[in-house]
């Protein structure tokens, strides 16, 4: 597998408002595919948890893992409510990830606020 380094978060998940699994990488496609071969220890293989149900890139990685940090202080309503406006079905995304449509801008820190304090 090779793919161009691009700063990702994402959200995991075993299905539909199951456990949901907050990471961050530089390559989201490898990154996932290691799950669903569920070559990682830890958290992801103990729960099988594969769906890539939400993920957005970032222009640097030091954004991405602001965002990771800022998501995993959010409650599972707010966490729920994100992957529903991008996912409503909650289809794994594996396979149609979209460098271009989920860039996020420099503005985007908005979006984040009002849900953790800042």
């Amino acid at each position: 597998m090779r793919e161009e380094k691009v700063p990702a978060v994402d959200i995991l998940s075993i299905c539909k408002y199951g456990v949901l699994y907050i990471g961050v990488t530089s390559t989201l496609w490898n990154r996932v595919a290691v799950h669903k071969e569920r070559d990682l220890e830890g958290f992801t293989k103990q729960y099988s948890v594969r769906l890539l149900v939400w993920y957005e890139h970032h222009r640097s990685m030091e954004a991405a893992i602001k965002c990771e940090k800022q998501l995993k202080n959010w409650n599972r309503v707010w966490k729920i409510r994100l992957i529903e406006e991008f996912n409503p079905n909650w289809n794994d995304l594996y396979e149609h990830i979209d460098y271009n449509q989920s860039m996020v801008t420099e503005n985007a820190d908005a979006r984040l606020r009002g849900h953790d304090g800042l």
